[in-house]
């Protein structure tokens, strides 16, 4: 087959993984996936640290300044579902080269943006060009590696999804101080052309596509209204009483939004499965949720968003303590920060390889108890506390991070029938990206409403708000508590650790 961009041969699986390894061509090819990807990730939160700066410059308050964030991610999440159709529909260059064309055109937006409604566009743009990466890379390591060795091709590969976005806010903190926050987005740009030409000269082509293929976008366009609906009655809470139309209206069009999302996701699922059993070839739904009849599958997910909406709230919220409460700069801040990102890259290395060997229960425990004694310690911080301790507490929640999210997703995606693992790519990524985008705003508007509340109870503004950030870490290190009890109670079955399972593995190592 050959593709309309470039008229590159498109690799089966036997072209890609030979004797146990991967062929040059495939290999140059996947890491210029995991590259983009890495990019796109790497986006999303580095605005992190330069949020003091441009709330100041544009005199927005922090709540509306957070929707960069929360904006890219939850963007990101409405693009997720897409992916099926898109890998459908197109070959992996087409999507790849179109792509980074949009993430280039929204860098230079944002780049240049003389308001912040520009500076929000030129995010979105962003997010509409990296959005489908994370998932095509997933889905391109599924059809390549064998059942034994996805968990430490997802270990390596899966730095672009979780390493990322811890380093974003450190060099984001850098850039910030050294030549002010635009300065972050000509860096983008200029990597973003480079990844477009990297795409067109060297990217080769995974899987087969139909160009007859068709996408639900009346689902598109619910699942905008209703996360994003949901979302801004959200961050309105802030500047408006819960009885204004600002907050209730737009909680009211989210629910019913998403409401009608999934009852139409399900509608079309069964459809589908009717018209495959008569022989025919009906359109699959857009987000395929009869994967979550999967309790396994089911439990990977839940878990992996309770985890996202942890951590990307926590890279909000500590940059504002940082600077705002103890009076250190950007690049303090993204150092302060950086460890944690060094301390995920290794757990994310080694946990891929421990999955492989060990089962994902013995390894996505350690990672779910570490980050969660890592967001208690970090909860702990008060006016005089000792800097570097947010730094330890950051590296101890990152190694956690790491430990837990690759496993849990890659055995999770492994208990579905090979036919289902584009579904369940997309379902358990949308959920996650959803749960990250709603994490910052709803625990930022948390800890503003208990700052609020100390604060008119006599305490200065400065102890208030460290006292409301203490109480967003104490929420969050709840959450990572489920998170425990998910990963010992729910992870069960083939994959899952059991005694039996690792007496299997070491008389294969031994057999060998």
């Amino acid at each position: 087959m050959v593709t309309k961009l470039g008229s590159k041969r498109t690799l089966t699986r036997e072209e890609s993984y030979v004797d146990g390894h991967l062929t040059h061509t495939a290999f140059v090819s996947l890491a210029i996936l995991t590259f983009i990807t890495f990019v796109g990730n790497f986006t999303q939160l580095q605005l992190s640290a330069a949020l003091p700066s441009i709330v100041d410059e544009f005199r927005i308050n922090v709540t509306t300044g957070q929707w960069l964030t929360s904006v890219f991610q939850l963007v990101m999440g409405v693009m997720v579902p897409l992916t099926a159709f898109l890998t459908r529909r197109f070959s992996t260059r087409q999507i790849v080269i179109t792509s980074m064309i949009v993430f280039t055109l929204g860098s230079v937006c944002a780049w240049l943006a003389p308001t912040f409604l520009v500076l929000l566009a030129g995010r979105v743009l962003q997010a509409v060009g990296t959005g489908v990466m994370w998932p095509v890379l997933q889905i391109t390591v599924f059809s390549i590696f064998p059942l034994s060795r996805r968990g430490g091709a997802m270990g390596m590969v899966g730095i672009a999804m979780s390493v990322a976005p811890a380093i974003g806010p450190t060099l984001g903190g850098l850039q910030t101080d050294a030549n002010g926050w635009r300065s972050i987005f000509l860096t983008l740009t200029v990597i973003g052309a480079l990844s477009l030409a990297a795409a067109v000269l060297w990217l080769h082509d995974f899987g087969e596509n139909d160009a007859a293929a068709r996408a639900d976008f009346f689902s598109v366009a619910l699942s905008v209204f209703g996360f994003g609906g949901l979302m801004f009655g959200f961050t309105n809470i802030e500047n408006y009483p819960f009885t204004h139309p600002m907050v209730w209206a737009s909680m009211l069009v989210g629910v019913v939004g998403i409401i009608w999302f999934v009852a139409r996701q399900v509608r079309h699922a069964r459809r589908y499965r009717e018209g495959v059993a008569r022989g025919e070839r009906p359109e699959p739904a857009l987000l395929d949720l009869g994967v979550l009849r999967n309790r396994s599958f089911t439990v990977g997910t839940v878990t992996a968003s309770l985890a996202f909406f942890a951590f990307s709230s926590i890279l909000v919220i500590m940059p504002l303590y940082i600077q705002n409460d103890r009076g250190y700069s950007a690049t303090m801040s993204g150092l302060i920060m950086l460890p944690g990102a060094i301390g995920q890259c290794i757990s994310q290395l080694f946990g891929g390889k421990a999955l492989d060997r060990f089962g994902a229960r013995p390894v996505a425990l350690f990672g779910a108890v570490t980050l969660t004694v890592g967001t208690i310690g970090m909860s702990l911080i008060a006016a005089d506390t000792w800097i570097w301790w947010v730094s330890i507490c950051q590296f101890v929640r990152q190694i956690g991070m790491g430990s837990l999210l690759m496993p849990i997703t890659t055995w999770s995606l492994n208990c579905l029938e090979p036919s289902e693992i584009s579904a369940g790519s997309a379902v358990t990524n949308t959920a996650r990206q959803v749960a990250g985008a709603m994490g910052a705003p709803i625990l930022v508007i948390l800890m503003e409403t208990f700052t609020a509340m100390y604060h008119a109870g006599g305490m200065s503004a400065t102890l208030a708000n460290i006292a409301g950030i203490q109480w967003a870490l104490r929420i969050s290190a709840f959450l990572c508590f489920i998170m425990v009890l998910l990963v010992a109670f729910g992870v069960r079955g083939n994959g899952a650790g059991s005694s039996h399972d690792v007496a299997r593995r070491a008389l294969n190592r031994l057999r060998h």
